[in-house]
């Protein structure tokens, strides 16, 4: 297998130190709050990983360990609270019970991606004696000192510090002098241990009194203990690299004197938004999250396929719906093969003999994890006219081995089954949706479509969407995207700004919550609208109150009517997550077919005629934008606000 090694900055073939193994150490959570999807892409890249060699008949010894010692990632912000213990005081639990519940929904969250478990799970509170030992190992040979209840590592004494990151000593922290502890010998220098402060709930004794481990000596203690001095395979996330990784290999080399890793594997970030996925930025969804929107949390692992592991991946609701529509496309197909072969033949023990889509298969996985062209030859495969059904079935349960994507036990389940059964629908619903689906069944039969497109109808109004197929029909709850206009983005939306007019005005609102002031602005829009040929742009941007339910009832009904009688166009989007200001006015902005855009706030209530000022202001050819206010500077460099008439932004 090929793989991009960080270390070297170049794709290698993985040479195991010892033949037939692999040892491989993943950094795992630390356990305060639930991951995200995004820890869950690196999860499972290291996933793919380990499944390919023990494809390959490689043993792996795989350890993942458990940082229940919360700390900042950043030494910069080593003076920050602990963030284990800042999690217990505000869910009122001791920091073994915090530890404790968000390891456990780790361990789910990752079953539920089919990631195979390590072998082992080491925590590190359980782990602070190995810990110390290194520190003490480190303190003998001169790479560590000791400094009021501090041991830092001397970065300066270990002359291969950046060779990971590539970050020279030179250029690292240079200007950063605020905070930083006078007793170190470098500002760069990070810490081994730390004394407690007083009343600290987590500490244990050393040496150097009370006190608890640094970050990043924890997985060197760990994986030392569990791996050797000298191990195979190291992952995580691009994050990870510094200083989490640099100062492990720090650490790790200056303690035993030998290479620390052979291959470091990064998975990049995943985005959503274009930015960095992560709690601070409030972009971060958990893998509960992501259920509760009625995704299959296997959809996740096949859209980690989309992109190659180590390029950024920008996740939306959008594309998380194509990946469980391919997911279910890919079962779909592998069921109706299943079907048409013989059950025995496809679990057969015997191997699997030497074929050229196998070839074609593996070659993609073992260049560097390149698993969009992978799932290429899977599909190639399973439209092959060449290979016999059961053929076909086998490969894929075979490669499935590597995927991931639990479909032996899935063409086992039911769930094929009652997928296919259109009385297994009516069971989960209502007993009177039930009846009329099972009227309009009779309907169809007697060819009576229009009554039948009625009863469609009326469910549809309910929330329910009709499928008709030649075993009866499927009846399903009707999701937003099916009845509505749902964006994860503004490029979603279909530029209409070059098409000719249609109305003379387009008044845009971005709702976010306080449906009171939404209806009201709306209501005042209607009630001065006047003889004006008006259009109404709103876009519901992930709102979490009766704001969605009440925009829904609105894009229901169609278009509005002003107090003149007169027709109101209304246009409702969806984002199917906050996407912020500027994205939702944007999408507003591309949907509006008037000759004049209003960006109007949704707290304005509209009191009398404000189309013809603004009419009046736009027959000057010379002004393209108006307001209330703007600014004006007299060096460009310093602005304040004013009023006008005239402003200069």
């Amino acid at each position: 297998m090929k793989i991009y090694n960080t270390l070297t900055k170049r794709i290698e073939e993985i040479v195991p130190i010892e033949d037939g193994k692999i040892k491989m150490y993943s950094c795992g959570p630390t356990v305060y709050r639930f991951i995200h999807i995004g820890n869950l892409r690196t999860f499972t890249m290291a996933d793919w990983i380990r499944r390919t060699f023990e494809y390959r008949g490689f043993q792996v010894l795989h350890v993942k360990n458990i940082t229940d010692v919360g700390h900042m990632r950043q030494e910069m912000l080593d003076r920050g609270e602990d963030k284990l213990v800042a999690q217990a005081r505000k869910e009122g639990k001791t920091s073994l019970q915090i530890a404790q519940f968000y390891t456990e929904a780790f361990h789910a969250d990752e079953a539920k991606l089919d990631i195979l478990p390590a072998q082992i799970f080491p925590r590190a509170t359980e782990h602070v004696p190995e810990m110390i030992a290194i520190i003490q190992g480190l303190l003998a040979k001169g790479i560590a000192y000791e400094v009021g209840g501090y041991v830092y590592y001397d970065i300066k004494r270990f002359p291969g510090y950046g060779k990971l990151s590539g970050n020279q000593l030179e250029n690292m922290l240079g200007g950063v002098r605020e905070g930083v502890d006078a007793n170190k010998h470098n500002p760069e220098d990070f810490p081994l241990w730390k004394p407690a402060e007083q009343g600290r709930e987590m500490t244990w004794e050393s040496p150097w009194g009370p006190g608890f481990p640094g970050w990043h000596i924890e997985c060197s203690a760990m994986s030392i203990k569990y791996l050797g001095e000298h191990f195979d395979v190291h992952t995580g996330g691009v994050d990870n690299i510094f200083p989490h990784h640099e100062d492990e290999i720090a650490q790790s080399e200056g303690f035993t004197g030998q290479q620390f890793v052979n291959y470091w594997v990064h998975a990049q970030h995943l985005l959503a938004d274009g930015q960095k996925m992560a709690k601070s930025t409030g972009n971060a969804y958990t893998c509960e999250e992501i259920e509760a929107r009625g995704f299959d949390p296997m959809a996740l692992r096949y859209f980690y396929t989309t992109a190659l592991y180590r390029s950024r991946l920008n996740f939306t609701f959008r594309a998380l719906q194509a990946a469980q529509t391919a997911l279910e496309r890919l079962r779909g197909l592998a069921y109706r093969l299943f079907t048409q072969s013989d059950r025995e033949r496809v679990f057969s023990e015997e191997p699997l003999a030497e074929h050229c889509w196998s070839d074609a298969f593996l070659a993609e996985v073992e260049n560097d994890l390149n698993m969009p062209r992978a799932m290429s030859v899977v599909w190639e495969m399973l439209r092959s006219k060449e290979l016999e059904p059961v053929d076909r079935v086998r490969l894929l349960l075979d490669w499935d081995r590597i995927l991931g994507f639990d479909l032996k036990g899935y063409l086992l389940s039911e769930r094929p089954q009652k997928k296919a059964d259109p009385e297994s629908y009516l069971t989960s619903v209502p007993s009177g949706v039930a009846m009329e689906v099972r009227e309009r069944g009779k309907l169809r039969a007697h060819r009576d479509y229009a009554h039948a497109d009625q009863v469609r109808q009326e469910l549809g109004s309910a929330g329910y969407a009709l499928r008709d197929t030649t075993r009866g029909t499927l009846v399903l709850p009707r999701r937003p995207e099916d009845e509505f206009t749902v964006i994860s983005s503004s490029a979603d939306v279909a530029d209409a700004t070059q098409l000719s007019d249609l109305y003379e005005f387009s008044v845009n609102l971005l709702a976010h919550n306080s449906c009171g002031d939404l209806k009201r602005c709306i209501e005042s829009i209607c009630q001065h609208a006047y003889d004006r040929h008006v259009e109404l742009v709103i876009i519901d941007n992930g709102s979490t109150d009766d704001t969605l339910e009440y925009l829904q009832q609105l894009a229901r009904g169609g278009d509005l009517v002003g107090a003149y009688g007169q027709r109101i166009a209304l246009h409702v989007l969806f984002a199917d997550h906050n996407m912020g200001f500027a994205a939702g006015r944007n999408a507003t902005m591309r949907a509006s077919r008037g000759r004049f855009i209003i960006l109007m706030d949704t707290s304005i209530e509209v009191t009398e005629d404000i189309w013809e000022p603004l009419e009046k202001t736009f027959a000057d050819p010379s002004i393209g934008v108006a307001g209330p206010y703007g600014l004006v500077t007299d060096d460009l460099r310093e602005f304040r606000e004013a009023t006008g008439p005239d402003v200069d932004a």
